[in-house]
């Protein structure tokens, strides 16, 4: 996957592995229903701390051998010596996936909780960048924050060389963290560009649908809630349909600002369910 080379704003979307068999199998309806759509790509993440690594790569394969969608598998420092990830990045090669998103991962017990370095494992994603690189044939995402990475502490310049260095280590794209404000991500964009960098930068989309998942999402991630849309959720938190339809409207509204603006690719972190994301990619008309 080359996102330099679509010519288009790309459509994706982000689906996490199930704990359960129940949630796996909303997980493929959610698929099926959003499938037609022909996104470019699907990626699929690990759970908090690495727990559902397994689970990723099995369902990682299932998605390109049943779809023929394009794959990407997210990959983790979090609990794994270099010898494992090497195991992991050549699972992904025989399953015919040649794309992964590299990331360092939060630590058991969440972003708030201490780092703790796997015996022989890596403490950054830009380590885990270099190693995809050096086993070849990957195309290698990673992460950037329009809002600021928790652990920079409102360092934005500090946020930009970390990027910087994921690049020059072999990343060839990045995605964000959801976020609500256009100006943050033209800023992120605009201090890479003037640094000299090539990353395409894929906009990460929330499509609210749960308001009390909305917050614990932006808590966990340091995501700031814009207080307007904050209190428009406030107003009809009550009435489940009422929330869907202005999450959608919401996210039309950004989505459309991120094409104006250039944005090469939406990413829609769909949280297994199909229909806002369809009404979203309809409204804006990527398909």
């Amino acid at each position: 996957m080359n996102l330099r080379t679509l010519g288009k704003t790309s459509f994706s979307l982000e689906l996490f592995p199930p704990k359960d068999e129940p949630g796996e199998l909303r997980l493929w309806e959610a698929v099926d229903q959003l499938s037609h759509l022909t996104p470019d790509f699907v990626s699929v993440t690990y759970g908090a701390g690495g727990s559902t690594r397994d689970r990723t790569i099995r369902i990682a394969s299932q998605l390109t051998s049943r779809t023929g969608i394009s794959t990407v598998a997210h990959l983790t420092c979090v609990g794994s010596t270099r010898s494992e990830l090497v195991n992991i990045l050549d699972q992904y090669k025989g399953a015919n996936i040649r794309t992964i998103m590299a990331l360092r991962g939060d630590p058991v017990g969440g972003p708030g909780a201490t780092w703790v370095t796997a015996p022989g494992g890596f403490d950054y994603a830009e380590e885990l960048v270099e190693l995809a690189a050096a086993r070849g044939d990957f195309t290698i995402g990673v992460a950037a924050f329009p809002d600021g990475h928790p652990a920079s502490r409102g360092d934005f310049s500090r946020d930009i060389e970390v990027l910087i260095r994921k690049e020059a280590n072999g990343a060839t794209f990045a995605t964000t963290q959801f976020f609500f404000d256009i100006d943050a991500y033209k800023k992120l964009v605009e201090a890479l560009d003037a640094s000299g960098s090539k990353l395409p930068v894929v906009a990460g989309v929330l499509p609210v649908t749960n308001v009390k998942q909305l917050s614990r999402m932006a808590e966990l991630g340091g995501t700031p809630i814009p207080a307007m849309i904050a209190e428009r959720f406030a107003a009809v938190a009550h009435d489940e349909r009422a929330v869907v339809e202005l999450g959608i409207e919401i996210a039309t509204k950004l989505c459309n600002e991120l094409i104006a603006a250039g944005a090469p690719g939406i990413h829609f972190y769909t949280m297994n369910k199909a229909s806002a994301t369809e009404a979203i990619v309809k409204n804006i008309g990527l398909r």
